[in-house]
């Protein structure tokens, strides 16, 4: 009798420790991943309608030459990548135009944080529900991005850009294609405040 009950004990043992390991996986699983590549403070803005223009360059000295007070550079996907905050229909000597996103939504502040982020994760990885201080742009390398905001869903797949929403904006962001999703996220926001917030989403349409 007592070694049927220690039996039983010891496959009840194992089975909890293989469903919190198949949780555990599953959970990592979904996790949807952001990693900061450059950011840098600003007192002021460009003047005018702002985008973010997105270049290639062959070497990141050669984006670092290229690059405006307004700019940032990284390596990332094994490309040396140059973001530029400036007003639409810039060029920069040297790089390959990938993309140009904007307008970018206006945000006053005493000073400014430029930030860039690579994020991603397989499908079905989401963010929790939050807001920032300013805004974010995105522009997608692989996969397909879902943004869920007060004003709608916006999806854009591999090759395709999408500007920000105000500051404070509640939204939810994921990987909403078949497979793995890698973006490049542009920040402007206030660098007085909190990068990110929880926030509440509201009923959304679309």
């Amino acid at each position: 009798m007592r070694h049927l009950l220690a039996l039983r004990c010891s496959v009840l043992t194992w089975v909890t420790v293989a469903v919190t390991l198949l949780l555990s996986t599953a959970a990592q699983a979904q996790k949807f991943d952001v990693t900061p590549v450059a950011e840098k403070k600003i007192s002021q803005l460009p003047r005018g309608p702002l985008f973010w223009r997105v270049d290639t360059f062959p070497t990141l000295a050669k984006a670092q030459a290229a690059a405006s007070p307004a700019a940032l550079t990284a390596e990332v996907d094994g490309k040396a990548w140059l973001f530029t905050l400036g007003p639409p229909g810039g060029s920069s000597p040297g790089g390959s135009k990938v993309a140009e996103i904007g307008p970018v939504p206006s945000i006053a502040s005493p000073e400014y944080l430029l930030r860039v982020v690579r994020s991603g994760g397989p499908p079905g990885a989401e963010t929790p529900v939050h807001a920032h201080p300013g805004s974010e742009s995105f522009y997608v390398l692989r996969g397909e991005l879902t943004q869920k905001s007060p004003v709608g869903v916006n999806r854009v797949s591999a090759g395709q850009s999408m500007a920000g929403h105000p500051p404070d904006t509640p939204m939810q962001v994921s990987s909403s294609g078949t497979s793995d999703l890698t973006a490049l996220v542009m920040f402007v926001n206030d660098a007085t405040k909190p990068f990110s917030s929880p926030a509440t989403m509201p009923s959304v349409r679309g």
